[in-house]
């Protein structure tokens, strides 16, 4: 399959081939919600088209973009996921998408049916904790501009998808920096 956004590392093709078997194909419209912070988490989901963003609100009810799921990779707030615990994140379709969708008890009967299942679950929070330490490298020791490559980089056409006030949120900067930022690229500074 192609990827049109991501350039993800992880194969999934066990794990896909789990929900193409025991899960529903569902779609979703832009704006729809798969989960919601706060509310039981309840599904885990292969991307067959389209992407998500994970949205969460600040104190003062700020909208913050903490993570995207992309065509290919599996969509689910993991951790509370897997333990029956209230989301902590909202995780919205970003265009028209469809995915593959499994219950967390169907998911836990199959990690539980052998060692290699049981392998691929240790696979994929591994592969989730790597992703997160990027995030948080990336946060503390980059510079706006270097993140902005970075995003660039690991997705591919995603501008395409995200609005300004998205991509600032997730590179923790303004939209104000990211304007700036395109600006120097289009005009060549360093």
């Amino acid at each position: 399959m192609e990827q049109k956004f991501s350039n993800n590392s992880l194969d999934l093709q066990e794990l896909r081939e789990f929900c193409e078997r025991e899960g529903e194909a569902v779609v979703y419209r832009k704006g729809d919600q798969l989960e919601r912070e706060g509310d039981p988490a309840r599904w885990f989901a292969f991307v067959e088209s389209g992407c998500f963003k994970y949205v969460n609100h600040s104190s003062d009810d700020r909208e913050h973009i903490t993570w995207f799921s992309f065509e290919g990779e599996f969509v689910v707030d993991y951790p509370t996921f897997l333990y029956d615990r209230p989301s902590q994140t909202t995780i919205v379709a970003m265009m028209p998408s469809c995915v593959l969708r499994v219950t967390g008890e169907q998911l836990k009967q199959y990690f539980s049916q052998s060692i290699k299942t049981m392998e691929l679950r240790a696979v994929i929070a591994e592969h989730i904790l790597s992703q997160f330490r990027s995030r948080y490298l990336d946060l503390h020791c980059t510079t706006p501009r270097e993140r902005y490559n970075l995003l660039m980089q690991r997705c591919p056409g995603i501008v395409e998808h995200l609005n300004l006030q998205d991509i600032a949120s997730f590179l923790s900067v303004t939209p104000k920096t990211i304007s700036k930022i395109r600006k120097d690229i289009t005009f060549g500074k360093d």
